[in-house]
């Protein structure tokens, strides 16, 4: 059974077909240091000297690399030629590039997509000085790196789904737990300790996931929790993923702590819920192949800001796999920190996130995040949605 390294050379050729771009050549050195994001993928391990991993739209896969790496590329499967040197990579890259005569040689420098920006500046000069007469055919990896690593296999959409159900058992284990008096960190330890029991890593910085958010004057967004106690009349947010097989998660829930009396949420709270979850669907219902990320993320929004909520300053969602942001796409609206990537149309295979979020106001901050894969007729959840308030006594 071919590896996942071996699954995303081949589907690189068959894209380097469909896109006719002559060649990909990634180049790197000292990877411990400066990895190129791409590399895991199409490697699977660290790289020391200068090292150009090469695939052709004829389907060659060529590794030009040091010596004592020579067996580690070989042991990959993923590439036909391996081309191993000793004081220098020049005549061997050189001798390639001109018995293949590529008219474009697509390498990893991109102004939108930090994972098609692997090359390195200084390393980028070093590579056009080798190429010579050639390097005046470089162009952008980006659109090839946007399908390689967008475009999900069987083999990660599986690990996906598995870091989504890992996910949702934790925080199965989680809700009982929550109990007014207690704080975002002991939540957050909690959440720590039902991860590592089972062996798995997290999507992000662990200090930061999960996110907990109880009550109103919480800080929300890319922060760690706080010594701020859970109080009745508060929502509680979360937004947490795991890390299970190198791929992730990435999903958000909200509780409800009832006051003594209540057996639900208030109408403000059950208000804001909903359209949230109205945010959701409505994006659902146009995510399909062709459409772009800016439509999906103006339809949601429309939701929100109508509902009398204010405008939520992210992105309706990102795309998440190898990386819990995986580049490429996104779901969100023409703002300059976005460059091209919501004009960039939707493909079958990506893996989205889908997190509209609001403050209601006394309460605290609703944001409910999904995970959804591009079907060839729409999209599909990867695991069972959120679909009414948690609530904790």
């Amino acid at each position: 059974m071919a590896t996942l390294v071996q699954e995303k050379t081949q589907q690189a050729v068959s894209i380097l077909q469909e896109k006719g771009v002559d060649m990909w050549l990634t180049f790197v050195r000292e990877t411990r240091a400066a990895g190129d994001p791409m590399l895991p993928i199409i490697f699977g391990t660290d790289l020391t000297w200068q090292s150009a991993l090469i695939m052709t739209r004829s389907g060659e896969r060529i590794a030009i690399l040091g010596n004592l790496e020579a067996d580690t590329a070989q042991n990959t499967g993923a590439y036909d030629t391996i081309v191993g040197y000793d004081l220098s990579v020049r005549q061997a890259l050189q001798d390639t590039i001109r018995r293949l005569d590529p008219k474009q040689i697509a390498v990893n420098i991109s102004r939108n997509d930090p994972f098609a920006d692997g090359l390195s500046s200084g390393l980028g000069e070093l590579l056009r000085d080798y190429l010579g007469e050639y390097a005046g055919r470089i162009i952008s990896a980006e659109p090839v790196i946007n399908a390689v690593r967008g475009r999900k296999t069987a083999e990660e959409q599986r690990r996906i789904r598995a870091a989504i159900a890992s996910t949702a058992d934790i925080y199965a284990a989680t809700y009982p737990f929550v109990k007014a008096g207690q704080t975002e960190r002991e939540i957050a330890a909690h959440m720590h300790a039902e991860t590592l029991k089972r062996g798995l890593g997290f999507a992000w910085e662990q200090k930061f996931c999960p996110a907990v958010n109880a009550g109103p004057d919480s800080p929300i967004g890319h922060a760690a929790p706080t010594e701020i106690r859970v109080e009745p009349g508060q929502i509680v947010h979360f937004d947490f993923g795991v890390l299970q097989e190198d791929y992730t998660s990435d999903i958000q829930r909200v509780m409800y702590v009832l006051r003594p009396g209540e057996s639900q949420a208030p109408a403000e709270v059950q208000h804001g819920f909903d359209t949230a979850r109205a945010a959701i669907e409505a994006a659902m219902a146009l995510i399909k192949p062709g459409a772009t990320g800016l439509e999906v993320d103006t339809a949601a929004r429309k939701i929100v800001t109508e509902a009398g909520f204010t405008e939520f300053k992210h992105a309706l969602g990102h795309q998440m796999g190898r990386s819990v942001h995986d580049g490429g796409a996104l779901l969100g609206p023409l703002w300059e920190k976005y460059g091209e990537t919501p004009n960039m149309p939707l493909e079958v295979g990506q893996v989205f996130t889908i997190e509209p979020s609001l403050m209601v106001a006394g309460h605290g901050c609703i944001g409910i995040e999904e995970d959804i894969v591009v079907t060839e007729t729409g999209c599909e959840y990867l695991g069972a949605p959120q679909t009414e308030l948690i609530y904790a006594g």
